[in-house]
């Protein structure tokens, strides 16, 4: 599990980053993954947002009424 991951773990990650890509790139990743992670956080608040406000717009609204069923006329002879 993530929450397991010790601060060795963490050192060999680091480590396998900077061996990959060098130390001229990391801070250019870091920002690339920080915008992403502050895009993706936008459109889930902006989802939330419009979920909630066709909720909020469905509780306002009353319920649809059927209109009445049309009674045929029955001879009674």
């Amino acid at each position: 599990m993530i929450g397991d991951i010790g601060m060795q773990e963490l050192m060999v990650i680091f480590l396998i980053v900077l061996l990959l890509f060098g130390a001229d790139r990391i801070p250019a990743l870091a920002r690339g993954l920080g915008k992403g992670v502050r895009e993706f956080k936008r459109v889930v608040n902006n989802a939330n947002t419009e979920i909630q406000r066709a909720i909020d717009i469905d509780e306002d609204e009353p319920p649809p009424r059927k209109p009445p069923s049309p009674q045929k006329d029955v001879d009674r002879s």
